[in-house]
């Protein structure tokens, strides 16, 4: 596998067939501008590719709060749900710990949807645990 960061619009194109199965609501145009108006804020993304077709993808950025100190947040973490149980997801976070510590991260942090106990049981087998509840309110315009 080849873990590389996404660099500009044409990677993020090639990681498209992959996102789109985590953010279905998005097509590709809205994901591009999206991610590009993102990365100009400090997001930043992750591609593994298997065979030079991308296979895993990771959207995330570091962030720093009183109660965690500085974290490495993941906005995005999905495999292909093609090649699931090849080892993609695990070889993409075990990347993601170790860019955080590199990055000085404390912890790596992320939200999963209630929805995905598939997700929610890979999560707990690489020794993630449930530690919050997140909450949301919606807000008139």
């Amino acid at each position: 596998a080849d873990i590389r960061p996404v660099v500009d619009a044409a990677s993020l194109r090639a990681a498209w067939p992959v996102v789109s199965q985590l953010r279905p609501h998005l097509d590709e145009a809205a994901f591009i501008a999206r991610a590009l108006r993102q990365q100009a804020e400090g997001w930043q993304a992750t591609v593994l590719y298997q065979d030079g077709v991308a296979r895993a993808f990771a959207g995330w950025r570091v962030q720093e709060m009183l109660a965690h100190g500085r974290f490495l947040y993941v906005d995005d973490l999905v495999t292909d749900t093609r090649v699931r149980s090849a080892g993609h997801g695990k070889a993409l976070l075990d990347w993601l710990k170790d860019r955080a510590r590199q990055l000085g991260c404390a912890s790596l942090q992320l939200d999963s949807g209630t929805q995905r106990i598939d997700a929610h049981a890979f999560y707990l087998r690489e020794r993630l645990r449930i530690v919050s509840f997140h909450f949301k309110a919606d807000l008139d315009a």
